[in-house]
């Protein structure tokens, strides 16, 4: 399950994870495949449907939570990752742009609940995508499943 603010390259994220190469769409609903659960930015920034992302999170094996390097607007709750049972991975995506905002990134991870290591992603560099996958696996091997559910 994919998780952040508007822009910060949720779907991106969720169509490479898919193999999908077309154009991207905006997501206004929640959007299920096979691998991927995406979480439209709506629903984080709106504390009301939060309720709606912990039940959406039931059939999750793990959370990726972004927050966006380039924008360091803080739209999660203090301790929002502490909501989930499956494991909350912290993602600092668009980590090829403004370095100078890493830190404001990771302490907006902190705040959250997220626990490290935090993950730097850049899908347009491809930085960052084999570690998220090894962790995903490293998960998914702990619970003695075939098929990953993100």
């Amino acid at each position: 399950m994919v998780i952040g603010p508007r822009n910060c390259g949720k779907t991106t994220l969720v169509n490479y994870i898919n193999g999908y190469e077309g154009p991207l769409r905006k997501t206004q609903d929640t959007i299920y495949t096979d691998t991927t659960i995406d979480v439209p930015s709506a629903y984080i920034e709106n504390a009301w449907m939060y309720k709606h992302i912990i039940a959406l999170a039931q059939d999750a094996l793990c959370i990726v939570l972004m927050v966006d390097q380039s924008r360091t607007t803080e739209v999660y709750s203090h301790g929002f990752a502490r909501n989930f049972r499956c494991p909350v991975i912290g993602v600092i995506s668009k980590c090829d742009l403004k370095p100078e905002n890493r830190e404001t990134c990771i302490k907006q991870l902190e705040n959250i609940g997220c626990e490290p290591p935090f993950i730097d992603l850049s899908v347009t560099e491809g930085k960052g995508l084999d570690e998220l996958e090894k962790h995903i696996l490293e998960i998914k091997k702990g619970k003695g499943l075939d098929e990953v559910h993100n």
